[in-house]
């Protein structure tokens, strides 16, 4: 595992920006400049989305969530999102839906992520690429996930996009 995913040097390009924080002294930010990103809610036939768990820098360790990756310059969204779901899974899906496009970390970054669903894939999903494990989950144990800290916020925003997260009552 750790030479699959040990350290490794990150590009990033950036620029300061002055930022006014209530009852605090003007501070600087860096806001990540990003070309934009897919995410794949792929459902089959019971319902159940397909999740890969790979290893996250971010918290260090592995997360499940739906397939998803950066558009490549030129690319399209909905290319992207068949690239992505092949170079991840090994699947093809024949339905595809836009769903919408989320900003997952609006406070750093400039990713846009053009979320879609697929459906209508045949054969069996195998990890490839950066991507340790497959599987398709229920949408509650999607919500187990994130309310233990093994989920990502691009897929629970999928599955509401898609009207697909059960809602409950708070805490």
């Amino acid at each position: 595992m750790e030479a699959k995913h040990g350290p490794r040097s990150l590009a990033f390009a950036g620029r300061a920006i002055a930022v006014e924080l209530r009852d605090t002294p003007a501070g600087q930010r860096e806001v990540v400049l990003h070309p934009g990103a897919v995410a794949v809610l792929l459902r089959d036939e019971l319902g159940r989305a397909l999740l890969v768990r790979q290893h996250r820098e971010g918290p260090g360790s592995p997360l499940w969530e739906i397939p998803a990756g950066v558009l490549e310059r030129g690319e399209k969204p909905l290319a992207a999102a068949k690239r992505e779901l092949r170079e991840e899974t090994g699947l093809t899906a024949h339905r595809w839906r836009y769903l919408g496009t989320i900003y997952p970390t609006p406070g750093y970054s400039t990713e846009r992520t053009y979320v879609f669903l697929a459906s209508g894939s045949q054969g069996t999903p195998a990890a490839r690429q950066e991507v340790d494990e497959t599987r398709f989950f229920t949408p509650e144990e999607i919500r187990r996930l994130a309310r233990s800290g093994r989920g990502d916020a691009k897929t629970l925003a999928a599955l509401a996009l898609a009207e697909h997260l059960p809602w409950s009552k708070p805490a």
